[in-house]
């Protein structure tokens, strides 16, 4: 009985005593891939959606770092200025631009595309960020499942309506965040909109699935413009995406030192959108600074082109 005890209060002082030493090794190892490149964008024009908050904000703060002219595109406005204000402050970069973006509604993209188009010349990098997670079956304005419309469909047409400038600016970046998700997610083409059978938690995936595809399938229609287009996960990052789920919410509070931070998860979204060694680089998806393996369905280029067909037809766009 007394060797019970003894064995069971060493395990209680040892385990303990092992996790803190180990503490540093662990949160070292969860961060993951860091962008090492010292890259200037001075003079360089940069538009990040949703940099309001989490790895956009992250992203943003780098980027301006850096020298960009960065533009934040969020839907709440005095969040993105309060971001902003940050910024300028942090990096005395002045040049931290707040503007009017709802991805969940088309007339909002069309608009901050022509307001953008009419007050700047080039457009060096585009990151398409923002994004919804795990939300209760909604739809956006235009009546795409809210999943779908804001994550692919929102960031396809704005692509689309931006993607002159880029040409014209090149060398130029795409940088589309996706999640290690898309390796559960189908394209239902049956049930795009998930009005016969819904799962928030697979509604996620679908979308994230629909970015690698956009991006494989933009890649290629873009061989010889100088705009290259790549894909990323930024890890699990401790970040308000959950938000619409309770239970979410409370892991992520739980295992918050099994996360990234913020700033963490914003590494791979700057090694895509700076790093030298990708000059040329496109259609890849990375992690962690890195090249990744991406599921078979990502990898399907007949897959990719009949989305890409469906996604115009739905946004009623013609791109050849």
């Amino acid at each position: 009985m007394l060797n019970c005890l003894v064995t069971v209060l060493g395990i209680f002082i040892c385990v303990p005593l092992l996790l803190f030493m180990a503490a540093p090794y662990i949160r070292r190892y969860i961060a993951g891939g860091v962008c090492k490149s010292t890259a200037k964008l001075n003079g360089k024009v940069v538009v990040i959606t949703g940099a309001n908050t989490g790895i956009g904000k992250e992203t943003a703060r780098d980027l301006a770092q850096r020298g960009a002219r960065v533009i934040i595109a969020c839907r709440d406005m005095a969040k993105g200025e309060a971001a902003a204000c940050e910024i300028r402050a942090e990096t005395g970069n002045q040049q931290v631009i707040v503007k009017k973006l709802d991805l969940a509604d088309t007339k909002s993209i069309r608009e901050f595309a022509e307001n953008f188009l009419a007050e700047e010349k080039e457009l060096h990098i585009l990151i398409n960020n923002a994004g919804v997670m795990l939300c209760p079956y909604s739809k956006t304005a235009d009546g795409f499942e809210i999943h779908l419309g804001v994550n692919h469909l929102g960031h396809f047409l704005l692509t689309f309506l931006l993607l002159e400038c880029l040409k014209q600016s090149a060398p130029a970046r795409i940088v589309n965040v996706s999640s290690l998700a898309h390796h559960g997610g189908r394209i239902r083409f049956h049930d795009l909109q998930g009005e016969k059978c819904y799962n928030w938690g697979l509604a996620y995936c679908h979308s994230k699935l629909a970015n690698v595809l956009f991006t494989r399938e933009l890649a290629r229609r873009l061989q010889g413009t100088g705009v290259t287009a790549n894909s990323l996960h930024p890890g699990s990052v401790h970040s308000s995406l959950g938000r619409h789920s309770i239970l979410m919410t409370l892991l992520w509070k739980t295992f918050s030192f099994f996360l990234k931070t913020p700033r963490e998860g914003a590494q791979t979204s700057v090694y895509c959108a700076v790093a030298e060694e990708l000059e040329s680089v496109t259609g890849q998806y990375f992690s962690d600074c890195r090249p990744a393996y991406v599921s078979p369905q990502g990898r399907n280029d007949e897959l990719a082109k009949k989305f890409w067909n469906v996604s115009c037809e739905l946004l009623g766009v013609q791109w050849d």
